[in-house]
């Protein structure tokens, strides 16, 4: 494997663990040596681009370089959930979701094995693999390990989790995130500068920014919004979502404790509209309704 080096001394993300991987050990996100997935299967809770009619084929990687206080999934980002598999299994997952119509591959919190997922999708595209390929990510990245990515991935979907320090401390365990996150982004539209559609508008290359709207913390959300604005290009795709709801421990946090106000949407819906972000999605506030992950069968 080309870039078994990255294992050896793993350095694969910001968190810079230098841990022998290929020895059994395991840095900050957990991951070992081998692949390890919670589920394959179709998804059609993305971006209508992304999702489409048919879905996406959605693969979700064991482990996270993050400890979001809220996050859905953590029985698999910080609890382990998920099996272990080669990279041959993983080339012929992706064939597998193809054959099942997805309309693109879609690699979540896959930065821990991106040696491993390259390795597989050159196995896979030799063996008639031809949709898109997306990778889905937090937005703590290391900018040596996209540059691997080039010509492997078409579509990147990062978050932009956080403009302020202490925030992304406090609920992430992420020091330097928006320091590390705005040259992520910009080292991703350097790979995908422009969003490029089918007949269908489905995205076949690009990069759409994701922003998860926190309750109590709106003027996070304006910072983080305001410097996309400010200095990235104007036909730059941003994504607003309103689907945060306490889960995991966010529960016993007094400011995440509970879902959006219809008068904190609001107020960013017009910061949205004020600074004219021309492209991309608004995630209207739902009453009521809760989105979860479904659950996972280790057999998918």
């Amino acid at each position: 494997m080309k870039n078994i080096k990255f294992l050896e001394e793993c350095r694969l993300c910001p968190r810079n663990c230098k841990v022998n991987r290929l020895n059994g050990e395991m840095g900050f996100c957990k991951a070992g040596s081998n692949i390890k997935i919670a589920k394959a299967c179709l998804h059609f809770f993305e971006e209508p681009c992304i999702s489409g009619i048919f879905g996406s084929g959605t693969i979700f990687f064991t482990g996270c370089n993050l400890r979001c206080k809220f996050c859905q999934n953590y029985k698999i980002s910080q609890e382990g959930l998920g099996k272990e598999i080669t990279i041959e299994e993983l080339a012929n997952k992706m064939i597998e979701l193809q054959n099942q119509g997805a309309n693109n591959i879609n690699l979540v919190t896959g930065f821990m094995y991106i040696p491993q997922i390259i390795e597989a999708l050159k196995i896979a595209k030799s063996n008639g693999l031809n949709i898109p390929i997306v990778y889905n990510s937090s937005g703590y990245e290391n900018i040596d390990s996209l540059k691997l990515l080039e010509n492997y991935v078409d579509i990147y979907l990062p978050d932009f989790k956080y403009y302020y320090e202490e925030l992304a401390v406090s609920i992430s365990n992420a020091s330097n995130y928006f320091e590390i996150a705005k040259e992520v982004i910009k080292e991703m539209i350097r790979q995908a500068p422009k969003n490029i559609y089918d007949e269908d508008k489905m995205l076949k290359k690009g990069i759409i920014i994701r922003h998860l709207v926190l309750p109590n913390h709106i003027q996070n959300s304006k910072q983080v919004l305001k410097w996309i604005k400010n200095n990235l290009s104007k036909d730059i795709n941003v994504s607003i979502m309103a689907q945060y709801f306490p889960s995991y421990k966010a529960s016993e946090i007094s400011d995440i404790n509970r879902k959006l106000t219809q008068e904190e949407f609001e107020d960013i819906e017009n910061f949205v509209y004020s600074l004219n972000l021309k492209n991309g999605y608004i995630q209207y506030l739902e009453e009521n309704e809760e989105k979860y992950v479904p659950d996972f069968d280790l057999d998918s």
